[in-house]
C-alpha cells in the first residue's frame, strides 16, 4: 500500500493485484504500464514482472494495518475485475474491505460487465456497503457510456464515474443513480487534447442532477503548469464519507488472522 498518494481524489493506493491488459481507447497511454515496465527484470522489485497480471495475496491485509481512516484507491496499478482475476480472489478483496471498514475504498474498473455480474452474485452484505464505492472509466461515447448502465445495474451503495482521460464530447449523460463524477485530461508524452467545452458540459450536467463533481486536471505534457482551475475555481466535491471507528490494535490483529484463514481456504 502507498500512503500519501499524488492522485488528487484519494489518500492512498492498495494493489492486491498488479498488471493489466488494454481493452479500450483510454488505455493507450496507461501510466501504470509505463511505470511497471521500467522495472521489468529487476530482481526483487514489486514490478520485476513488468505489467504482467498477477495476484498479490500478501497485500490483502494491508488496510487492516492502518488505524487512521483513509480514502483508498483499490488497484491503481491494475483492474480488480480483469478476466484473469478469479472470482474467489475478487471476493477476498471485498472481504478485506469489509474487515477494514474504517476506510473508504474507491474501486474503479473498465470491465463494467464483470463488475455488474460479480457484485450481484456476491452477497449484498459484502458489496452494498457505504464505505465501498464502485466506479467505471468513461473516456468516450463508444467504450465509456455503456459502462455507466452496467454500473447502474450493479449492487453498489455509492457509484462514481472517472471521466479521465476525457477524449471527446460525451453529449448528454444519464446520471441517474450516480453519486460522483471525476473529470480530467490525459497527461504525459503524447497526451491527447481535451477541450474546455467538454468539461463544462459534464460539470453543468452534474450540477443539474445534484451529482458531486471533481475536476482533476487539464493534463497535457506539463500538467502541473496547466493546473486544475475551471472557470476561476477548483472543483473538489466528493460524496459524504461514511465509515466505522477503527478498532483496537488487538482487534485489528485478530481480523488479520481471520482474513489469513480465508485466504488459505481458497488457495
Amino acid at each position: 500500500m502507498s500512503d500519501g498518494s499524488t492522485i488528487e481524489w484519494t489518500d492512498a493506493t492498495w494493489n492486491p493485484v498488479r498488471g493489466c491488459t488494454k481493452i479500450s481507447a483510454g488505455c493507450k497511454h496507461c501510466y501504470a504500464e509505463t511505470f511497471s515496465e521500467r522495472w521489468r527484470g529487476t530482481p526483487g522489485h514489486p514490478y520485476e514482472q513488468g505489467f504482467d497480471l498477477r495476484l498479490v495475496p500478501e497485500k490483502l491485509a494491508d488496510p487492516l494495518r492502518w488505524a487512521r481512516s483513509r480514502l483508498i484507491f483499490v488497484n491503481s496499478m491494475s483492474d480488480l475485475f480483469h478476466e484473469g482475476v478469479p472470482d474467489d480472489y475478487v471476493r477476498l478483496v471485498f472481504e478485506a474491505m469489509n474487515a477494514a471498514n474504517w476506510h473508504i475504498y474507491q474501486v474503479l474498473t473498465k470491465r463494467a460487465s464483470r463488475l455488474r455480474q460479480l457484485s450481484n452474485a456476491f452477497s449484498k452484505s459484502l458489496v452494498h456497503q457505504p464505505h465501498i464505492w464502485l466506479g467505471v472509466s468513461v473516456e468516450n461515447r463508444k467504450h465509456g457510456l455503456p459502462r455507466i448502465e452496467e454500473l447502474r445495474r450493479s449492487r453498489a451503495a455509492v457509484r462514481f464515474l472517472s471521466v479521465e482521460p476525457l477524449l471527446e464530447d460525451l453529449g448528454e449523460i444519464d446520471l441517474t443513480g450516480i453519486d460522483w463524477v471525476i473529470a480530467g485530461g490525459e497527461s504525459g508524452p503524447g497526451a491527447r487534447p481535451m477541450k474546455k467545452e467538454w468539461v463544462v458540459s459534464i460539470r453543468d450536467q452534474c450540477e443539474a442532477a445534484g451529482v458531486k463533481f471533481f475536476f482533476k486536471q487539464w493534463g497535457g505534457l506539463r500538467k502541473k503548469i496547466a493546473g486544475r482551475d475551471l472557470d476561476g475555481r477548483t472543483y473538489d466535491e466528493i460524496p459524504e464519507r461514511t465509515t466505522s471507528s477503527p478498532p483496537s490494535r488487538a482487534e485489528r490483529g485478530h481480523r488479520v488472522d481471520t482474513l489469513a484463514k480465508l485466504v488459505r481456504s481458497v488457495a
